[in-house]
């Protein structure tokens, strides 16, 4: 069994699981090898191309460990190295889930973003999954195309998903053997794994719960029982060497700006938080005693990238984890609340009836304390959804719409709050099938370039709501902004 070096990527196995285009089967392989592998022992590092939200957890599931995203459109492809190497600290093998198609990646930015890219920046081998279910001797058409587009992405192998019959097979197999590439894999076309969808893609791991875990297992046996294991670990361990630091919360913060202080005055100096029950708060190195900021969570707010938090504990903070659908309290000396993304549309009604929590959250922004909230966030801040009262920080209401929005955004802050100072520049990610009116305050949270020109979000004393997600690994001083506003609320 080999394991990883701790601070450099250089000696994990590794290898990206990529298709021809979404739908292919990326994330029943990608799961269920991870599942497979951890089954045997392994310890698995679990990885997602993109800024998505859902696969991560599925992710952690099949393998005991975070799940983790490589995105090199929000954090530049100069950190999707070092972002890899700390969630593959102690690891005996990576697995990477693409994005799309291989060679998709951010519209109109080349292979910004892609999973090609992201091979390339990790020197990692592909496993190429294709939906074989309506081909015979034309994969090897598909694969050669795939293998020779670009010299830099080395496709290692190929696992073909819902082939029909053993005669299906051998047709598939000898076609294939002209391009070189050996088939990894065999995926039967009856073997379907229950994963159900809506408005957003799969429904999450916190929602299914005992569904979720019954889903990865099948996909762990599914694919130890249709893939070569050993020879998919051999493709793994030819990864090239790669050279550098893993990224650390604490490094990151040292060498980031420091956050411009002070804030405005907020008036006197607040009392001391009281002393929980088990005694006084922990410290930071320096002394100073941790801000609690209390960190949305549950089935209704599922979606949040874990450099978030480990930036908020480095910066000074105790992060707490409480869950809006069933606490009707914030946590014991709350100082700053984060609320991340995820489907509050879906849990309107419970969201409403908790509304003991609902007038919590509005005192706590009524006293001016830092409140950071990103698309699923921005929604129970306003004044309604759906008609359903929510918390009644924003003066704004929101709905379900039947239009997507999506894509990436180049953004930069309008108004100074708790995250930046106007004329930051971040990029960011919007995903929603909902509609906010007003769309921006008096103070807007973000200007917008693309796709078309606006400004959006909502800048209100301590509150910073908005629709943008953004990965703040790409600017930790965002963390430190915060947690200094913490502090000082």
């Amino acid at each position: 069994m080999v394991t990883g070096a701790v601070g450099s990527v250089g000696s994990v196995p590794r290898l990206v699981v990529a298709a021809p285009a979404s739908g292919s089967g990326k994330t029943t392989v990608a799961t269920g090898l991870m599942a497979a592998w951890s089954a045997r022992g392994m310890a698995v590092s679990p990885h997602k191309v993109g800024p998505d939200y859902i696969d991560p957890g599925y992710h952690a599931l099949a393998t005991g460990r975070v799940g983790r995203n490589l995105d090199a459109y929000l954090c530049g492809a100069e950190l999707v190295a070092p972002l890899f190497a700390h969630g593959a600290r102690g690891c005996d093998i990576a697995v990477v889930e693409g994005v799309m198609g291989l060679f998709d990646g951010a519209s109109g930015e080349g292979e910004l973003a892609s999973t090609a890219q992201v091979a390339k920046l990790l020197r990692a081998p592909v496993v190429l999954v294709v939906d074989a279910s309506a081909q015979a001797r034309s994969v090897a058409a598909l694969v050669h195309g795939f293998v020779s587009f670009d010299p830099e992405v080395r496709v290692g192998g190929v696992i073909l998903n819902k082939v029909a019959s053993d005669r299906h097979e051998a047709v598939l197999r000898e076609a294939l053997e002209a391009t070189g590439v050996p088939v990894l894999g065999v995926l039967r076309r009856g073997a379907v794994v229950e994963t159900p969808s809506r408005h957003l893609g799969l429904v999450p791991v916190a929602e299914r719960a005992a569904d979720a875990v019954a889903a990865v297992d099948a996909m762990g046996a599914m694919v130890a029982e249709g893939c070569d294991l050993a020879g998919l670990v051999a493709l793994a361990s030819s990864a090239g060497p790669l050279v550098g630091a893993a990224w650390d919360a604490d490094e990151a913060l040292v060498s980031s700006p420091p956050p411009p202080l002070p804030f405005p005055s907020l008036g006197a100096a607040p009392p001391d938080p009281p002393v929980g029950p088990g005694g006084p708060r922990p410290q930071t190195p320096d002394g100073l005693e941790r801000a609690v900021v209390a960190l949305a969570g549950g089935a209704a707010f599922s979606f949040s990238y874990a450099e978030h938090a480990e930036l908020l504990t480095a910066a000074g903070a105790e992060v707490v984890t409480f869950d809006p659908l069933q606490d009707e309290e914030l946590p014991e000396g709350t100082a700053g609340l984060v609320i991340g993304g995820g489907f509050p549309e879906v849990y309107a009604a419970e969201l409403s009836a908790n509304e003991r929590l609902r007038k919590v959250v509005a005192a706590l922004a009524e006293r001016g304390a830092p409140v950071a909230a990103e698309c699923a966030g921005l929604l129970y801040l306003c004044r309604e959804l759906d008609g359903m009262p929510m918390c009644g920080v924003l003066d704004a209401s929101a709905r379900m719409s039947e239009r997507l929005t999506l894509g990436y955004r180049d953004a930069v802050a309008v108004s100074d709050g708790v995250l930046a100072v106007a004329g930051t520049r971040m990029r960011g990610h919007e995903f929603h099938r909902t509609v906010v009116e007003p769309g921006a305050g008096a103070s807007p949270a973000w200007g917008v370039r693309v796709p078309e020109r606006r400004v959006e979000g909502f800048v209100e004393g301590g509150v910073h709501a908005s629709y943008l997600h953004t990965h703040w690994a790409s600017a930790p001083g965002v963390a430190r902004r915060f947690v200094e506003r913490c502090r000082t609320s």
